[in-house]
């Protein structure tokens, strides 16, 4: 998939108001290495708050209070690879968000699909309809329909294929077997294709 519909629209200037991390620190080597790690992430953070909350200013609040527990608890990171580690961070500091707007999503039931081991829709090799109809969107309508799905596939689905994590990186983050992950995985391209679908219908 293009990289087009990837962008939430957040520009790299503004990584010093997002992530205030001298004021909290007082070992200045310590936040250096963990600006040196953990910053080249940001904008992988910032996508993924963007589409679980899908607002942009509690994207840019939810970036920041993960940086600042993740440097809080810097000592205790065990490498090597931060990307998921933050991720996970910020999907918790998004469910405590679900949670103080008592607007938590649904309990999801995972029903296994024979078809989770897919290639991705949009990294699928050959021309198919759908790879076609992929390329008519705009990256506002893919976003959209991203968006609109329940959260467990929309997180599924966004770690997945925007930051092209493993099933056991996702596992990781979300706190669920890799079978749990193939079949939200698999459920949210299906439902992507019938919102495809669907639009496709009334545009006619």
């Amino acid at each position: 998939m293009p990289d087009r519909w990837i962008s939430t629209g957040r520009a790299s200037a503004t990584t010093d108001r997002t992530m205030p991390l001298t004021p909290t620190s007082s070992d200045p080597e310590r936040t250096r290495r963990f600006r040196d790690a953990a910053l080249p992430y940001l904008d992988d953070v910032y996508t993924l708050a963007r589409y679980l909350l899908r607002d942009a200013d509690a994207a840019e609040d939810a970036v920041q209070e993960c940086y600042l527990r993740a440097l809080k608890h810097f000592d205790s990171f065990r490498g090597p690879a931060i990307r998921p580690w933050l991720l996970a961070i910020l999907r918790n500091v998004c469910r405590a968000e679900f949670a103080r707007r008592a607007d938590a999503p649904a309990a999801v039931e995972d029903i296994p699909d024979d078809r989770a081991d897919a290639a991705p829709l949009w990294h699928e090799p050959q021309d198919t309809p759908e790879t076609q109809l992929l390329r008519r969107w705009d990256a506002a309508t893919i976003r959209r329909l991203v968006a609109a799905l329940a959260e467990p596939f929309r997180e599924t689905l966004v770690l997945r294929e925007i930051h092209n994590l493993s099933y056991r990186e996702i596992a990781g983050i979300v706190d669920a077997p890799v079978g749990t992950v193939m079949s939200r995985l698999a459920r949210a391209r299906a439902m992507l294709r019938d919102a495809w679908n669907a639009e496709e219908e009334e545009a006619k």
